[in-house]
């Protein structure tokens, strides 16, 4: 009687939640579909040129051309200083440009400003094997911002020197810019400061969440391996906080909002331009996230609520998407980086590409 009982109740729950997601057309969270074709080899380069991990990829604002952050054809920038790591393609995947060489040790965050200026960090944290030749170098713990001509016009953070203060980092992870010109931070990567940080346009130290020695908590507004930052059309901070298989959602003033754990193990999340969040879960198996399969969650931004999957099904190689954007056709750019690949992924059925809370307004109706 009493597993009766139970199964009625389950029933009764799945029922209102498919009535509830029924009115809103996100049918999808309950059997997220796949909507998606991979192509593993769009990027065109020259012979003896390979991407290696990609480590970011954003669209440029022309509609034209798709940049890209690459670990200069492997996984790391300091052993092969004279490859370039800043990658610009067209949209058929010929490169175009390229430029960045002896920049950066370990390059990780990535973002592409509204004013056409490229942003990179440097995710190497203390104690980090990845950290050691950077450092030997006199490199890390800074984020830079470049111009498209590959000229640095602005550092934070000082050369090979970690730390927790107002102008120091320990291995920040990403960066992304409001359209304020407000600069945020996630800062650090493995074993950094687990925290997030705001500055203004200028350098500005403003706020910071979380963070301090030995910080790493899975309370709410703390954090544990924060990896990747976004912002949604709302202005709201999207951060993939790894560690704790999560994605959390601040205000401007760092005040928590959401907390998802329907992403699994998020090492990425992006928000495109009909304010979709895309998040990709690289890591997720029995060690890390058990029960949760690998591979991208799209949804709304505004709701969180699940509408696609596109499962990475493959035998694992390392860590699987960590990285990853979205052009404005809605294809997405995954950087793995176990398999050291960037995989296009293709829209070729319909599926929810525009977040309902928009209306009939934006840039793509």
């Amino acid at each position: 009687m009493v597993r009766h009982f139970a199964r009625l109740g389950c029933a009764l729950l799945i029922s209102a939640a498919m009535t509830g997601l029924s009115e809103t057309g996100l049918e999808g969270q309950i059997v997220a579909n796949n909507p998606y074709h991979a192509d593993y080899d769009w990027a065109k380069l020259p012979e003896g040129l390979t991407i290696g991990v990609a480590s970011g990829v954003f669209p440029d604002p022309d509609g034209q051309h798709l940049w890209v952050l690459s670990r200069c054809g492997a996984n790391h920038c300091a052993l092969v200083p004279e490859i370039d790591p800043i990658l610009k393609f067209d949209m058929d995947g010929n490169l175009v440009d390229k430029f960045g060489a002896g920049l950066f040790s370990w390059p990780h965050g990535f973002f592409l400003d509204h004013e056409g200026f490229l942003w990179v960090t440097e995710g190497a944290p203390v104690g980090d094997a990845r950290a050691v030749e950077g450092m030997r170098l006199g490199m890390g713990h800074q984020v830079f911002k470049l111009n498209q001509s590959g000229e640095v016009v602005m550092a934070l953070g000082e050369s090979g020197v970690a730390g927790d203060d107002e102008t120091h980092f320990n291995g920040p992870s990403d960066v992304m810019v409001a359209p304020s010109g407000d600069i945020w931070i996630t800062d650090g990567h493995r074993g950094g400061n687990n925290r997030l940080v705001k500055f203004s346009a200028d350098g500005t130290f403003l706020l910071q969440v979380g963070g301090g020695v030995e910080s790493v908590s899975g309370d709410p507004g703390s954090f544990n391996d924060p990896h990747g930052i976004t912002m949604d059309r709302e202005g709201r901070v999207v951060v993939a906080d790894r560690g704790n298989n999560r994605v959390q959602v601040f205000d401007q003033e760092g005040n928590l909002l959401k907390v998802w754990t329907q992403m699994g193990r998020p090492s990425t999340v992006f928000v495109d331009r009909n304010n979709m969040l895309y998040a990709g879960d690289g890591m997720s198996n029995e060690q890390w996230n058990p029960g949760w399969e690998r591979g991208i969650h799209i949804a709304p931004a505004s709701s969180g609520w699940v509408s696609a999957f596109i499962p990475d099904r493959e035998v694992p190689v390392g860590t699987g998407v960590e990285f990853l954007g979205v052009d404005f056709n809605g294809n997405i750019y995954s950087g793995e980086v176990g398999r050291q690949r960037l995989v296009k992924y293709i829209p070729v059925r319909p599926a929810i590409r525009r977040d309902p809370a928009l209306g009939s307004t934006g840039d793509n109706p």
